[in-house]
């Protein structure tokens, strides 16, 4: 087996809570009180554009709850989406470990909002953990789109067989690994250091 020189990370589910996922959109529209089979109806239709860096997030917000009067504020909505963004703290402990006591590249691979992964990605200080994010926003393209990830190895300049890829949803780690790319289904950070030290990972 090829050393592994790069580990990219999914964020969302992995690293930290989902950002914008259905749990995360019930929850917005409970606290908020607006009919969520209305909203995520029209979040359909356009959240592609969103993660793709094509569309706004105020155009979002414009389009899926503000096209009506609605008793809260853009500014109110935004606030509340934030608000669910959570650490997962395991596994922010066990990227610090591999970044201190490694000579690992620790990037990220992750579909997201631009404003939203600028948000999470500035509050839980990942810039210091990551060198690279290779996000759906910046690159135009998302998850399992192979472009993507062929997209991220070709800026890093690495080779799929000394990367690993690590996420929470079957497809993603499946279209890595046809890529040659090494590949961990994350369930949680205790499975997740057993996994990298079975792939000939060592680290403190």
């Amino acid at each position: 087996m090829a050393t592994i020189s790069t580990v990219f990370f999914d964020i969302g589910g992995v690293v930290l809570s989902n950002g914008w996922d259905h749990d995360q959109r019930r929850k917005t529209a409970e606290e908020l009180g607006f009919d969520y089979a209305a909203f995520d109806s029209r979040h359909l239709q356009v959240v592609d554009s969103l993660e793709r860096g094509q569309l706004s997030l105020h155009d979002y917000l414009q389009w899926t709850l503000f096209y009506e009067p609605r008793p809260f504020s853009e500014a109110d909505a935004v606030r509340a989406i934030e608000g669910l963004s959570m650490p997962n703290a395991a596994t922010l402990d066990l990227v610090r470990g591999l970044r201190q006591s490694t000579p690992l590249a620790l990037m990220t691979i992750n579909n997201e909002s631009r404003e939203l992964n600028e948000y999470r990605i500035g509050r839980f200080g990942l810039r210091a953990l990551f060198s690279a994010f290779f996000s759906s926003c910046y690159l135009g393209l998302v998850k399992p789109q192979p472009e993507l990830y062929e997209r991220a190895l070709d800026i890093a300049q690495r080779a799929p067989g000394e990367c690993l890829h690590i996420d929470d949803r079957p497809m993603n780690v499946e279209v890595a690994a046809t890529l040659g790319m090494h590949s961990i289904l994350f369930k949680d950070a205790v499975h997740l250091e057993a996994d990298l030290r079975s792939a000939g990972i060592a680290f403190k």
